[in-house]
């Protein structure tokens, strides 16, 4: 499977792609709604955006690790945030994260989740070759 990114121009800034492009034989894993405000050995993230948007992508790459995929996989995801103020702050850390090679995105502000400490959650869509 190929990928090709559409990098757009201010898109960069944000990191995100307005457009991947898959091509040849591959996989398509649909991920569900992640969330991380519980870290791995069970402490609450309540209130640390931060920490909740790490575990939240470390969340989701073992999802798709367990589909035989990787956070480079991911072709498009949804970003659902509590509150549009720590739009760029995710947007720094998904930059991070992804490097060069972003997933299209969008980010959506919501007015709440299932359990009321969550500050982020994530959705997307991978094609693992």
């Amino acid at each position: 499977m190929q990928k090709t990114f559409v990098r757009g121009t201010w898109q960069q800034h944000r990191a995100f792609s307005p457009a991947v492009i898959t091509s040849g034989p591959g996989t398509v894993i649909y991920v569900a709604g992640h969330t991380g405000q519980t870290a791995d050995d069970g402490h609450s993230l309540a209130g640390d955006f931060e920490a909740q948007c790490r575990q939240t992508f470390r969340n989701v790459e073992r999802t798709l690790a367990e589909a035989g995929a990787g956070l480079g996989d991911l072709v498009t995801m949804t970003v659902f945030l509590i509150d549009a103020r720590y739009t760029t702050q995710m947007t720094e850390l998904r930059a991070e994260i992804f490097g060069r090679d972003f997933p299209a995105s969008a980010a959506v502000t919501v007015s709440g989740f299932a359990q009321p400490s969550i500050l982020i959650e994530v959705q997307g869509i991978a094609v693992r070759p």
